[in-house]
């Protein structure tokens, strides 16, 4: 397996930096050894170097991923959580903390990975989530199951934050609701990696460029009526604009509005009370 994993990471070099292709291929042996029967690994080895060699990022390869500590099922019908929304979630975590039984609303679902991280910190939590896209929102449903060892009180539904007059009618009041929405412009594609452009969902990515705190405005606009006394919003952001997302917020009449670095250094998370 050892020299398996080092021909692969050296494959894999003219695609990804060292550091990243050896990952990968630490990530590929690690799964093999849990999952791939030893009279399999060949055949399993062959048709992962192929995909992986074609652009494929390893999590779709394999169909799953790892967000804090837990095993996600994804798809090309959603993003590949990254470091930067675990970090998203400490802070939910924080947030919560003196919180009983509080409601969770994450608009824009994907995989599921923020809202069901929260749950499974707090399984008190009252979970709702909301996704545009059925097949994320199905990758979503089926990891409740996967990652919750007590799934009651998880409520996901279909629908667009853009359309809020189609939203569940019954939900109560949020103390926190969270998003990772769109927010790349088309105009910021080319900084992108091209296996990001070529496989995973431009639905969940980018956002027009005429106006790119859409997603922000409009969750802030309806989450004023939706968010309990001393309620939260959580946003990942652009490191671009993020900044402008503060302004936005505040403009909006919410209070105690903070920006934080992610652990690049980059401004990446908005955190607003109502």
């Amino acid at each position: 397996m050892e020299d398996l994993r080092r021909a692969l990471g050296a494959q894999l070099t003219p695609l990804y930096d060292a550091g990243e292709a050896m990952s990968i291929a630490r990530i590929a042996a690690d799964y093999a050894r849990r999952f791939v029967a030893p009279n399999a690994l060949n055949d399993f080895w062959a048709q992962l170097s192929q995909r992986l060699l074609a652009g494929e990022p390893i999590q779709y390869v394999l169909g799953e991923t790892e967000f804090l500590g837990k095993r996600f099922k994804v798809s090309p019908a959603v993003l590949i959580p990254r470091m930067e929304t675990e970090e998203l979630v400490v802070l939910a975590w924080d947030i919560l903390k003196e919180k009983k039984a509080p409601a969770v609303l994450d608009i824009g679902l994907g995989s599921g990975c923020i809202a069901l991280s929260i749950k499974a910190k707090r399984p008190d939590t009252r979970l709702f989530g909301l996704e545009k896209s059925p097949e994320a929102l199905e990758i979503a449903r089926e990891n409740i199951t996967w990652v919750l060892k007590n799934p009651d009180a998880v409520h996901f539904a279909e629908g667009d934050i853009l359309q809020p007059e189609t939203l569940p009618s019954d939900w109560p009041l949020f103390d926190l609701i969270v998003s990772n929405p769109p927010y790349i412009p088309h105009q910021e594609a080319a900084l992108m990696p091209a296996h990001v452009l070529a496989h995973e969902p431009h639905l969940a990515l980018f956002v027009e460029d005429a106006d790119p705190l859409l997603f922000y405005r409009k969750i802030a606009e309806w989450a004023k009526t939706r968010l309990a006394p001393g309620g939260h919003l959580l946003f990942e952001c652009n490191e671009f604009n993020a900044r402008e997302v503060v302004q936005l917020l505040e403009q909006q009449g919410y209070k105690h509005t903070t920006l934080h670095k992610d652990l690049s250094g980059a401004d990446r998370t908005v955190i607003s009370e109502q």
